[in-house]
């Protein structure tokens, strides 16, 4: 028995895919490397796979972990060549390591996730420096957006870990934004966007980084 952890992007071929269709896609991928894959149990079994954090609509990703069970070991570089044969564009495998069997849910050790966020803006790169200096010093910022079910009330400060300037160019600007991913909340992208002072949508989300616990 086996678990290996996969590192993978998320290009913008695929950028629009939904999260379940992101898991029913890996699921037809590794069927088809004829990996020695291990089985959920039930009357439809499917591949035990474990992602740790959905990824929205519309956002790409450099860093996305997926947890892949075995029922036998298998060098990881034999994972790698196999599935790799079968991926659409859009998808690539950085890496794949053997983790502990029986440790935490991959979810369950999810702490931080970090993004570049490309905005519009009016703003000269003084007054974007000021804008994160401004949030990153408030304590608390009370904030709500609507579900189906009613308005989510939070506050969006405690889900700000770190941001900072990327670059800034005529009327667009690259934030960089470390937010917390856990089982507490998620910080959303746009919404410190939107905390920030801008306007504008983000013209694009690139996730860069997810940070587990300290092992």
């Amino acid at each position: 028995m086996q678990r290996l952890r996969v590192k993978f992007s998320r290009g913008e071929e695929i950028k629009y895919i939904s999260h379940l269709d992101m898991v029913r896609l890996w699921e037809k991928i590794l069927r088809r490397s004829m990996l020695p894959l291990a089985y959920s149990e039930g009357f439809t079994p499917h591949p035990r796979i474990s992602f740790a954090s959905p990824l929205a609509l519309g956002v790409t990703s450099e860093a996305e972990l997926m947890d892949v069970w075995m029922k036998k070991r298998i060098p990881p570089y034999s994972f790698i060549r196999a599935a790799s044969q079968q991926l659409p564009w859009g998808i690539e495998i950085f890496e794949v390591q053997e983790v502990a069997w029986r440790a935490a849910s991959l979810p369950s050790q999810l702490r931080y996730a970090e993004y570049r966020v490309g905005v519009k803006t009016t703003k000269d790169k003084e007054q974007v420096q000021s804008a994160i200096s401004s949030l990153l010093q408030t304590k608390h910022l009370p904030w709500q957006h609507m579900r189906d079910t009613g308005p989510r009330r939070y506050d969006l400060r405690a889900l700000i870990k770190d941001l900072w300037l990327v670059e800034w160019h005529d009327a667009r600007c690259i934030l960089g934004m470390r937010l917390c991913c856990d089982s507490h909340g998620a910080g959303r992208p746009e919404q410190v966007s939107a905390a920030l002072g801008f306007s504008d949508w983000p013209d694009s989300i690139h996730r860069s980084k997810l940070i587990l616990a300290p092992k």
